[in-house]
């Protein structure tokens, strides 16, 4: 599914990537069902003329499509990335490093179905969200991995112990000065 819009670096690999489901499609189907309704109905009913309406309606349906298969996700060992649009192209890249916090939601309907929306903190940005995709938890799993983002604490129990006994020492100089 890669195409050229995803620009890797040398070594970058590709560890997931995803467009939103087509069902999310759907309410633009329904906003052009509903104008060929009225088209019909104000042609039958009121004036021939409504029945130009018709040609309009497909017009809802067709951005509501394009906008989803428009739409991709990636993640990479480096980087989350988004593209989307129709007319104009936004496309958004955030390094791993700037990640600072994960988010997966699910509705019921996504909770029974393996659906829902990762939503990503950026630190110094605006949120990054990864809407209507197949099993969140998972991809927000991946990110947390990729990003380091886990509850570890940095160095090792020897390097704290010498931080614990190095401040306990400025502690004692501290006290003696003051006596």
């Amino acid at each position: 599914m890669t195409d050229e819009w995803l620009r890797l670096e040398a070594g970058e690999t590709v560890q997931w990537e995803a467009r939103p489901r087509l069902v999310r499609a759907a309410p633009g189907v329904l906003a052009g069902l509903a104008v060929a309704v009225v088209a019909v109905a104000g042609g039958v009913a009121v004036d021939p003329l409504a029945l130009g309406l018709l040609l309009a309606a497909p017009l809802p349906a067709g951005y509501a499509y394009l906008r989803v298969v428009n739409t991709r996700y990636a993640v990479t060992d480096r980087a989350l990335y988004r593209k989307q649009g129709v007319v104009g192209i936004d496309q958004r890249t955030v390094e791993l490093g700037r990640v600072q916090n994960t988010r997966a939601t699910q509705n019921v309907t996504g909770t029974l179905f393996g659906h829902g929306t990762v939503e990503i903190e950026v630190a110094g940005g605006r949120e990054l969200r990864f809407a209507d995709i197949h099993d969140p938890n998972d991809v927000r799993r991946r990110i947390e991995r990729l990003g380091g983002g886990t509850s570890a604490v940095p160095g090792t129990v020897d390097q704290w112990r010498a931080v614990r006994d190095e401040l306990r020492a400025i502690r004692r100089s501290l006290e003696r000065q003051l006596k």
